[in-house]
Order: C-alpha cells, then structure tokens, then sequence
C-alpha cells in the first residue's frame, strides 16, 4: 500500500510535472495543494498541516536551530533569487548607494524573512554596512498588522522596532518615515513610480556578485514531517529524486528552440547567457553544489541572531539526501 502525503508548494515551472502527474514520487499516492508560499509557511510553520511542504529557509534554520522544527528538509530549491532587487528607495531619495543606508530606518515585513537575512548579509560582506548600523522597522508592506512567524530576540546593539499598528510600510515609505524598503515583493509605490530599486544596474550588479561569490541565493527547502522520515526511512530519497526529475525537465525544456513555451521573445539567448554565466544546471539541488550559498546563508543567519549556533550544511538535511548514486 502507497504511503499518501500531502504536498503544499508553489506551483512552479520546475514542479508543474509533479502536479500534472508526469513524475510521481515513489511509493507514495500524493495529493499536491498549489498554494501561494506565505500560506504554505503560515499554515506549516503555525500547525504542521502538511506532509511535506514549500518553507522559508530562514524559518526553518530559525527552528531547526532551536530542535523545534517539526520538518527536516531535503536539498529541493524551490525558490531562489537575487536579492539586490529587493531594496527600495523613494523616488526622490538621495539614497544613492548601499553605504547611504547608514543610520537610516529601514523597513522589512519580517527581520527574519529570508531575503532580508541575504540582504544584510550582502550589505555586510560586499559593502562594509553592518546591521547594526541600520534600524529596522517591521510591519506588513501593503496590509497593516504583520508579526514575526517565529519570534526572536534581536543581538544586542541592534534596534529592531515594530510600526504602528494601522501603518504599512509601503506608505511610511511614501510618507518619509522610513528611509528604505527591503521587501520580497515589490511595493504598490514602485509600480506607480513612487519608489525605485536602490540598484538601477540589476544585471550587471548580480552577475559580478556571482561571477566574485559563486552563490546563487537560496529562498526556500522542502520539508518533509520528521515523524514520516523517522517512520520510512526511504521517504526523503524518494522526494528528493522526484523533485528534481521535474526540475531537469523544466531547466530542459527552456532549452527547446523549436517552438517558444514560455512567452517570453528572448527567452533562447536569456537562457544561452544564463549558461554560459552559470552553467548548464544552474538551478542545482543537492548539497555539494550548493555549499558556499548554504554556508554563507548559514553564517548570515547566526551572526544577525537569528540561528542560537552557528549551523553546520549537515544540521539542516535528511541524511539521505546529503549524496545521491551515480550511475
């Protein structure tokens, strides 16, 4: 009799195979829940609803730090990102550069959201500015009333402050009261010009950090119910292995020049660039690929307080997964 599970993640490009049923995880009779990720988080994180599910890395290495967690994860990269997009500015800001945010009050959803924790991260390594140079404050971007998923105490020296209640961030912007936004997801002010990137050159910033680091940021891990794995001990293979036969097909078919399947006009010279910056499997599951993104993560995490120890890559995954069989 097949194990059932159910599955919450994003449905993405690289796991709509999974959905359509094109790669089945063995052993196992799955329903998938297409879900937007701050829903997966929320209801995973809050009470464990899911069998195996989409998690904010930050979240879990938070969690997982403190042996909390109710999921282990596995190597599975659902959601990964530069994030020197991810600050935003007003539009008559004269911010100028990173080392302008020097004891300016900037906003984020969450301090311990993932994009955040790389964003001070890179301010810290690539530009000389410590978090504790910057004060921080939190609330929802667009709806008031936001709260830490997972609570935490800020390290010493650093000023972490909620706003008020009935204010978002997107508009404390707007109005001056904060200086800077860092968000996941762009603000309504930058769709109507109010507000703009800090870094207006995107590409050309992204593709010396990678080409100086070698990291692609990572967002998001599966998890799996730590319970299950305890229980079947060839579970976290079987999800990992189908996980990444639907991404393979996915990076595959962005290579198909036959015919366009994403409607994007550019999209075969967007993809020959990515290789020939990042190589051919640049969206890498697995541990040994990913090390120096992890450790850096890992390090970030610990020093901005949010991990109680400095974690090792090997705290954070099923064993199982740690190697895969070569054939």
């Amino acid at each position: 009799m097949k194990l059932p599970l159910t599955v919450a993640c994003w449905d993405y490009d690289r796991t709509s195979l999974l959905f359509n049923g094109g790669v089945a995880i063995e052993g196992c009779e799955s329903n998938f829940l297409s879900l937007p990720v701050e829903e997966t988080f929320f209801r995973a994180l809050r009470s464990a609803e899911f069998d195996v599910a989409e998690l904010s890395l930050s979240s879990y290495t938070m969690l997982r730090s403190r042996g909390e967690c109710p999921y282990v994860a596995i190597p599975v990269f659902l959601s990964r990102m530069f994030r020197h997009s991810a600050i935003y500015v007003r539009a008559d800001s004269k911010i100028a550069s990173p080392q302008d945010l020097r004891g300016k009050l900037v906003g984020v959803p969450e301090y311990q959201l993932t994009a955040p924790v790389w964003v001070r991260g890179i301010l810290q390594d690539e530009y000389g500015v410590g978090p504790e140079e910057i004060q921080w404050r939190t609330g929802g971007v667009e709806r008031p009333g936001r709260h830490e998923k997972v609570t935490f105490s800020a390290p010493a020296g650093v000023s972490v402050l909620p706003i008020a209640v009935t204010d978002t961030l997107d508009q404390c912007l707007i109005d001056g009261r904060i200086d800077a936004l860092i968000a996941p997801r762009a603000p309504s002010s930058f769709s109507t010009g109010q507000s703009v990137r800090l870094f207006r050159n995107l590409r050309e910033v992204e593709h010396a950090y990678f080409a100086k680091t070698h990291i692609f940021p990572i967002m998001h891990v599966v998890g799996i119910r730590a319970s299950l794995v305890e229980q079947h001990p060839w579970l976290a293979s079987s999800v990992f292995k189908a996980f990444n036969q639907a991404k393979d097909h996915a990076l595959r078919e962005l290579s198909e020049v036959g015919a366009l399947k994403t409607s994007l006009p550019w999209l075969t010279s967007e993809y020959d660039d990515t290789v020939a910056a990042m190589g051919r499997d640049f969206w890498q599951y697995g541990v040994p690929g990913n090390r120096p993104a992890l450790e850096a993560f890992l390090r970030y995490h610990h020093q901005q307080g949010l991990s109680q120890k400095l974690m090792r890559v090997e705290d954070l995954f099923a064993s199982a997964t740690e190697a895969q069989f070569v054939i």
